[in-house]
């Protein structure tokens, strides 16, 4: 159980949470403000779009202890067109964002918090070593190396050409697709998901250096490789569909094991009718890199944008449809489903009619996202359509009773305004926080562990603790040395 800030929220017993489903309750609704990052890039990308833009950060959101999270923008902002040879891509360099989310009493409110999220932080992602980029040749545009890279700085991009040689397994290879992030036990590292290799890689949360990257199985990697995704796919019998490669990571509380989700069935099991509707899911555990895999059947949507662990073999799954909010309609499917690894079949060696039956059986919906904003007061146009982080923060305490809380987070494409039905609609980096206790998971089995995130100093203090502790004497001016730098 997180229990910091509680002594804060006692006070709160008398405010009651608008309904969502069962148990579950909506907490609060924030966004986060602003057009630029704090990565400090100037000029403009390709397309002209700013460098240094904010937008995206739903794609992955991960916990980070007290009342930070990281917020994972994807590829860059190509929902406006510009270049269809390279799929409206840039070289919009890939990154994470610190968030600080406050929750704060709102006594009379029609909500019984208040979300205020504040950037702290632009983390830019990088490879030690060279990385392969595209030329830009015959492409109608330039070089896809980043200016800013230097020596053993090699900046990982959203543009689609920038590959080499080989299959989508490539470690060298400069495009990033990120779609979910998860922050280490020892808080010093995060491990990214993405839909281009597909890949899950581990970074240095200070410096977001390339630690690792780790070898999947080779039935999710496509052979052919292109500028153009739909051509990927046209090209290849075997891999990710483009554009929906691991679009989801969890990670098991104990720290021990990966465990990602593909958006959308394989190439070769969208061709079997059995299991045109069936995803893996894999398995990874972290010290050996030994890999598992398992099936998911679709029920009520078109693909999976996440998961995360309730522990360490149950796990919600994101199941959502592309309608809503930035897609000019009304969202009808963003529903999480409850599974369980523990017995469940490993289907390397599966396909068709013998992978779907093997698929891990489901449970819910836990929560129906949709029901739960509609009965809030939001209209279904302006659900977001792309409902796709997902994390577990602090417990707080509502009508006297501690509640743990699930942030939700939308990818709004970098689209700050959408359009519906002939209106402008705004388009946030928006956060919904819903509260839930251990008696709303009992009908589905499950006992909630927390992952305990250890607290990490930021960067700009780590030269002020190490001077402190020489020549100062160490516990008393380490720490306050810190808390005048951070």
């Amino acid at each position: 159980m997180r229990t910091s800030a509680l002594k804060a929220l006692l006070l709160l017993s008398a405010i009651s949470a608008a309904p969502a489903q069962a148990g579950v309750s909506l907490l609060a609704i924030g966004t986060l403000p602003g057009t630029t990052d704090l990565s400090g890039l100037t000029g403009a990308l390709e397309s002209g779009v700013p460098g240094n833009v904010l937008g995206g950060l739903g794609s992955g959101l991960a916990y980070a202890g007290g009342n930070t999270f990281l917020a994972l923008p994807d590829r860059g902002p190509n929902a406006l067109s510009y270049n269809s040879a390279l799929d409206n891509t840039t070289s919009y360099i890939s990154r994470f964002q610190t968030v600080t989310m406050n929750l704060t009493a709102n006594p009379g409110g029609a909500l019984p918090f208040n979300l205020t999220a504040v950037l702290n932080r632009t983390t830019l992602l990088s490879s030690p070593t060279a990385l392969n980029y595209g030329t830009g040749t015959g492409l109608g545009v330039g070089s896809g190396v980043p200016s800013q890279n230097s020596a053993g700085r090699n900046y990982f991009s959203g543009r689609s050409d920038n590959f080499g040689p080989g299959k989508s397994d490539a470690a060298t290879d400069a495009r990033l697709d990120p779609e979910s992030i998860r922050v280490s036990n020892d808080g010093r590292s995060v491990f990214i998901s993405d839909e281009y290799g597909p890949y899950v890689r581990q970074f240095n949360r200070s410096t977001g250096e390339l630690i690792k990257t780790f070898t999947l199985p080779a039935n999710l990697y496509v052979a052919v490789k292109a500028p153009q995704g739909a051509v990927e796919t046209a090209s290849n019998t075997i891999g990710r569909t483009d554009n929906k490669g691991m679009e989801g990571l969890a990670l098991t509380p104990d720290g021990k094991t990966l465990v990602g989700i593909v958006q959308a069935p394989l190439i070769q099991d969208v061709a079997i009718s059995a299991s045109k509707k069936t995803v893996r899911i894999v398995t990874i555990d972290i010290a050996s890199g030994t890999t598992k895999e398992f099936a998911y059947n679709l029920t009520t949507g078109t693909g999976v944008s996440e998961i995360v662990a309730l522990n360490d073999h149950q796990f919600l799954v994101d199941e959502r449809d592309g309608k809503g909010r930035g897609d000019g309609s009304v969202a009808v499917v963003k529903q999480l489903f409850v599974i369980d690894t523990a017995n469940a079949t490993e289907v390397s060696s599966l396909s068709g009619s013998a992978l779907k039956n093997a698929a891990i059986g489901k449970q819910g919906p836990f929560l129906d996202i949709v029901a739960a904003l509609v009965g809030a007061g939001i209209p279904g146009q302006e659900i977001p359509a792309k409902i796709e982080g997902l994390a577990f923060g602090q417990d707080v305490v509502v009508n006297g009773q501690i509640e743990h809380t699930l942030y939700v987070a939308n990818d709004n494409d970098f689209l700050s305004q959408v359009s519906y039905n002939g209106q402008t609609l705004d388009n946030p980096n928006q956060f919904f926080v819903f509260g839930f206790t251990d008696a709303d998971l009992t009908p589905f089995g499950v006992t909630f562990v927390a992952q305990q995130v250890a607290a990490v100093p930021e960067p700009a203090t780590w030269a002020t603790m190490f001077l402190g502790f020489i020549g100062l004497g160490f516990v008393a001016n380490r720490r306050n040395k810190a808390l005048r730098e951070a």
